[in-house]
């Protein structure tokens, strides 16, 4: 009898799952394609290039925390890409930890990277387990950035910008809107500090000429990893899309928010956001174009009297996502993780190896400047 498959993949009829399965097929990695439904993981695999030479299983199951575990048991990756995470993940990393396997998701809400890191870390550990959230495009390049920044130069903050061109996935909106009703923090002297509501800021971004628009969108994972780091204590990180007409109804949907819709029930802000992502974004957008789907992480480090910057000059970042997922999947399959417990993609991995393998497809260069 064929043993289990080594890799969940959770959400794999998704955009970023279809791209995840992609390059879990190149790297050879055995997988399970699981989701509620069989017709529309298989609709999606179909259209997989060279699907045919993986070796994979469709399962449809539920999503509850015991069906979830039976069918992660044997397993030891599960890579979660069902978002909001605030919403859908704590099922599924409960039932890894249950089932005894490593997991990683796509997520980038700085209040589920926190929930993670205070309330799971320490459960993974002690089965010698890996947590890692934010496997992906928006958050581990410019993280893998600041840990080069810190071989570079004695700094001790850090600020970090992430960008990119293209359309956002029914994933990717429904989490954006969902994180407009969350706090975020940035990181000063070692304290979580709250970002000021409904604020835009103004980004000189390397190559372009015009400023860009970016937000704090729930303050992402940086400040998070960095918490407890002995030489860096401040950490602030911004984002968005190289696009100012969205930007700016993202940036009125905030406003929005708290004037309108922060008063009412949690279930209800809730609805009512997730129906306002839905008409903004409620089909898959088309396959990524490396002429088009520009992406960029700046990260500058300051010390006292020291300073360094790197810029990564990227392409089609949710491809860099699946790519990421995959390789990390690969890579606890067959080794255990530089660090166990709750831990970045540079952490578990490597900051060098992760650049390393995205350079490798040709959809990122880092550059360095001090």
């Amino acid at each position: 009898m064929e043993s289990k498959r080594p890799v969940v993949l959770y959400g794999a009829s998704g955009f970023s799952g279809r791209l995840v399965a992609e390059f879990l097929r190149e790297y050879n990695v055995p997988f399970i394609a699981a989701g509620r439904s069989r017709a529309k993981i298989e609709d999606v695999m179909n259209h997989v290039p060279g699907i045919e030479t993986a070796n994979y299983e469709i399962v449809e199951v539920g999503g509850s925390v015991e069906e979830l575990t039976a069918l992660f048991s044997g397993a030891k990756v599960v890579c979660n890409t069902v978002g909001p995470f605030i919403y859908n993940g704590p099922r599924v990393l409960e039932a890894s930890l249950k089932a005894g396997c490593h997991y990683l998701d796509i997520s980038g809400e700085q209040v589920w990277i926190r929930e993670i890191a205070e309330k799971w870390s320490a459960k993974f550990a002690a089965k010698g387990l890996l947590a890692a959230p934010g496997t992906a495009f928006m958050s581990a390049m410019s993280d893998a950035a600041a840990r080069l920044c810190l071989e570079s130069a004695a700094i001790d903050t850090i600020e970090t910008l992430t960008m990119f061109k293209g359309i956002p996935t029914f994933g990717s909106t429904q989490t954006i809107f969902a994180v407009i009703q969350t706090d975020g923090c940035y990181l000063e002297q070692s304290q979580y500090k709250p970002w000021p509501r409904v604020t835009r800021y103004d980004a000189a971004v390397p190559g372009y000429i015009q400023t860009q628009l970016a937000l704090a969108w729930g303050g992402f994972p940086q400040p998070v990893w960095f918490k407890d780091h002995p030489q860096v204590a401040n950490v602030r990180s911004i984002g968005g899309l190289l696009d100012r007409q969205i930007m700016e109804g993202v940036a009125a949907t905030e406003k929005l928010f708290e004037e309108q819709i922060r008063p009412l029930p949690k279930p209800e802000q809730e609805r009512k956001l997730a129906e306002m992502a839905s008409s903004v974004q409620g089909s898959t957008p088309p396959r990524e174009n490396t002429r088009e789907q520009r992406t960029i992480d700046v990260v500058v480090g300051r010390g006292s009297t020291d300073y360094v910057q790197c810029v990564i000059f990227g392409t089609c970042c949710y491809r860099q996502t699946g790519l990421i997922q995959a390789f990390a999947a690969h890579n606890l399959v067959h080794t255990p993780p530089r660090k166990v417990g709750f831990a970045s993609a540079a952490e578990a991995f490597g900051h060098r190896e992760v650049l390393k393998v995205v350079e490798s497809y040709g959809l990122a260069k880092a550059k360095i400047y001090s």
